[in-house]
């Protein structure tokens, strides 16, 4: 590995249930557990996963399809269903689904012509986060200085 393979995110506590994630870039998204009171709209974890699928994906797309059309409608929908079993809480079926409109025009035409490959490609090949779900890579937790 290489310092420009590295990624890294710090995520720091802001009171119960509610942190912070900040890239090295400086950039923050807050966050919580769900158990906010009622009106929180925080993200959970697991919302925060289906995004980073569907984002991942939905950047690939968006940069094969726009260089030929502005889209009209682009809209990305990341499903999946939390489940308890012998392996512990996890997701199962989790769907990409992209709504996409081109305008009229030659350039809508050909968008419209690799949007099935773009989606197909960034799945198969392109899309961090989709490839490392999918491959299982493992995941390692430690307690520093311990």
């Amino acid at each position: 590995m290489t310092e420009d393979s590295l990624r890294s995110v710090t995520v720091e506590r802001t009171s119960t249930g509610h942190f912070v994630a900040t890239n090295a870039r400086g950039g923050t998204i807050s966050f919580g557990s769900g158990s906010e009171p009622q009106g929180e709209a925080a993200f959970t974890p697991v919302e925060l996963l289906l995004a980073a699928l569907g984002g991942c994906t939905a950047v690939d797309v968006d940069i094969a399809t726009s260089r030929h059309s502005e889209p009209s409608r682009f809209s990305v929908a990341v499903t999946g269903n939390k489940i308890n079993d012998e392996l512990g809480n996890r997701m199962t079926d989790l769907q990409i689904t992209f709504s996409v409109a081109f305008p009229d025009g030659e350039g809508a035409d050909r968008a419209r012509a690799i949007l099935p490959r773009a989606v197909r490609t960034s799945h198969d090949r392109l899309c961090t986060v989709s490839r490392t779900v999918e491959t299982g890579t493992p995941v390692t937790a430690t307690v520093e200085d311990a």
